[in-house]
């Protein structure tokens, strides 16, 4: 199973959507089971679980893990073929972002809009190197700063922007033959916060 894959194909996505195919696909990235147990853990007749196995199966966000006897009846024991997945723009391909209809480093949509790009091209990369079984060669650098003043903030990004700049000045060689161009992204936002917990209550003593 993969850690994360991504859905590029609109009708697999909307199959993805669906409520209680969601969360058989969440089932099922916890272990194999088949139709007759999911039946017992989602609340549904096995009929219907067989139906949206179906589904899932045919755009390939469940696969078959082995078959066992139970009975006179022999049971498919399915699997989802990721832990998580990431539903790609080309599934909304008319409408999907483009970051070159306008250029705003100060935007929080230009931002949205790089990053649909980044989720795009990296899955349609991941599918191009799935298929021909080549390893593919990235890299991703994620962390915190906690700024103590706006005007820090503005000095991170603007020295941020120098070092980069520096970098790309330094190795970019548009003549190299055999080279092959990378993209870049930066981001900078702000951490969302993490919602408060929820305090547990207590039963009230009997009497009360």
């Amino acid at each position: 199973m993969l850690d994360v894959t991504v859905i590029e194909d609109s009708a697999a996505a909307a199959v993805s959507l669906d409520p209680m195919r969601s969360r058989l696909l969440a089932e099922l990235a916890a272990g194999p089971a088949s139709a007759a147990m999911l039946a017992a853990r989602v609340g549904l007749p096995r009929q219907k679980v067989n139906y949206h196995l179906k589904a899932l199966e045919r755009h390939g966000l469940v696969e078959l893990a082995g078959e066992r006897r139970k009975g006179n009846v022999t049971e498919r024991l399915m699997r989802a073929t990721a832990a998580s997945y990431v539903i790609s723009p080309l599934a909304l391909a008319a409408v999907q972002p483009d970051p070159g209809r306008f250029r705003d480093q100060l935007s929080a949509r230009w931002m949205l809009a790089v990053a649909a790009r980044l989720v795009r091209d990296v899955g349609t990369l991941i599918t191009g190197a799935a298929k021909a079984r080549k390893r593919l060669a990235t890299y991703a650098l994620d962390g915190e700063v906690r700024f103590a003043s706006a005007a820090d903030r503005a000095a991170f990004v603007e020295e941020l922007t120098q070092g980069v700049g520096a970098l790309i000045a330094k190795y970019h060689d548009q003549d190299a033959p055999g080279g092959r161009e990378h993209r870049i992204v930066v981001a900078l936002h702000p951490t969302v916060k993490a919602p408060p917990a929820v305090p547990a209550i207590e039963n009230a003593p009997e009497g009360a």
